[in-house]
């Protein structure tokens, strides 16, 4: 019987979702197709925005001196009149590379990249708008949707690019603001305000709820807090904005506590929308939910069964690590591989903010509001002698445990390296390990890592008092 389709597999979107699903089904001998609409190449907002961000992370950690003010007493003043392109001559380099590097990918799998604007005909049909003009249909027996998400534009707030930003236009401006105000004290939010703060910008951030962060462990957002109060960020909590005027002078807020705060320039940091505009989803029986997520079972798999969707697109934790396993997992189940069959259990997440805070597994407070019993043991960059000599004595590694058999419930971390770090103790997690892990381990001296016997120890003494 004749194969009535074009291809085994249409991928719509090249971030990392879109790429390694796109190779997945590809290393398993399936035809595949990949529609990419953004001219400028593959790498979805990972590569385009996320590498952007952490670029002049690193160059405000760089110019500022922040990691080595408290070993040589060194302060730099920054020149007012650079622009952020000027502070991230090596990004495009590191961009032009990892697009590149993903291109590659593609060809070597033999994926075939259709450059243009998708949108769903049926349940098995794609037409794409061309960029070089016309149309060509596609006709698949699986799809799967990964285009991603863009910053999300209240009602009534007047973006101009120019006071007014979102989170990827703000990498665009001509140059450093004196004030920045940022709405939203997620991680973009929370990311831009440090990093802002560390380039000599006076950053006011506002929120409506009563904390940074609310996923992560309360006390290493209250040290991370307290970091950048340090540095001079002032935060607003529990204050709603209700107006947005652009002035002469800049922008005008005004704040429910009856503040009217001013700035020179405003982010507006209030979470993403899923980029499903045009593709004719819902027309065609794909359930959608708020700010157009694509809704998708464990599996993501969509209200059309041979539709499915993983990355930003349907999502918390809209993580380029965690779309990627997605995309995988959907690929195994479309094609009923018998390979990666799930997704992970224990998924690290890192802020990178300054200092970068990451995390694994349960925090302190949801095994408090779940009635989990727990213990913590903790370590302190101050007490290690790596975190001593690289001038990071902020820092801290925080280990919750059971206390009936010392199983790891979750690993938190703020300082350096935190997101290389919570790796070590994602796996013990993962394998249903203990902290004896961390004691019967033997590490670099001296290292951060080492942390981690250490906390593990400051564990063990409170278990062992419990046992009396």
């Amino acid at each position: 019987m004749e194969n009535p389709y074009d291809y085994d597999l249409v991928v719509i979107g090249g971030g990392p979702a879109g790429e390694k699903g796109a190779a997945q089904a590809a290393y398993f001998g399936k035809k595949v197709a990949l529609v990419e609409r953004q001219p400028a190449g593959v790498g979805g907002a990972s590569l385009n925005t996320g590498t952007h961000s952490k670029a002049l992370r690193e160059t405000a950690l760089y110019f500022s001196g922040l990691r080595q003010r408290r070993l040589y007493g060194i302060d730099y003043s920054l020149q007012k009149s650079l622009n952020i392109n000027s502070l991230m001559d090596r990004e495009q380099t590191v961009v032009e590379t990892e697009r590149a590097i993903i291109t590659h990918n593609l060809e070597r799998h033999h994926i075939e990249t259709i450059w243009g604007l998708a949108s769903l005909i049926n349940a098995h049909t794609i037409r794409v708008s061309l960029n070089e003009g016309g149309t060509r249909d596609l006709r698949a027996e699986i799809i799967l949707i990964a285009t991603g998400s863009s910053p999300f534009h209240p009602a009534g707030v007047p973006f101009d690019f120019q006071h007014i930003h979102d989170s990827d236009s703000i990498l665009k401006m001509e140059s450093l603001p004196r004030s920045l105000a940022i709405i939203g004290g997620g991680v973009i939010g929370s990311e831009y305000a440090s990093i802002f703060t560390a380039l000599g910008v006076e950053v006011t951030l506002v929120d409506g709820r009563d904390r940074l962060l609310p996923f992560a462990d309360e006390e290493i957002v209250g040290r991370l807090r307290a970091h950048l109060e340090s540095l001079g960020l002032r935060f607003i909590f529990n204050t709603r904005l209700e107006k947005t005027q652009i002035t002469f002078e800049g922008v005008s807020l005004g704040l429910s506590s009856g503040e009217v705060l001013e700035a020179e320039t405003v982010l507006f940091a209030a979470g993403r929308q899923s980029n499903v505009e045009g593709l004719g989803l819902e027309a065609h029986g794909v359930s959608l939910g708020q700010r157009g997520l694509v809704l998708v079972n464990e599996k993501y798999q969509t209200s059309l069964p041979n539709i499915y969707a993983a990355g930003d697109v349907i999502g918390f934790p809209a993580l380029a690590s965690t779309s990627m396993e997605q995309a995988r997992v959907a690929i195994v189940h479309a094609f009923d591989l018998h390979y990666k069959e799930r997704v992970s259990a224990v998924v690290p997440l890192a802020v990178y903010t300054i200092p970068e805070i990451s995390m694994a597994g349960l925090t302190e407070d949801e095994c408090r509001q779940k009635n989990i019993p727990c213990l913590v043991g903790r370590a302190l960059y101050a007490n290690n002698r790596r975190g001593q000599i690289i001038g990071d004595t902020d820092g801290m590694l925080k280990l919750v445990f059971s206390p009936a058999d010392k199983t790891l419930l979750g690993v938190h971390i703020i300082g350096e390296l935190a997101s290389e770090l919570i790796h070590l103790g994602a796996n013990v997690m993962a394998g249903g390990g203990t902290i004896d892990a961390f004691i019967e381990a033997v590490y670099n001296y001296p290292t951060l890592s080492d942390s981690y016997k250490y906390a593990a120890y400051d564990g063990l003494g409170k278990w062992n008092e419990l046992q009396k």
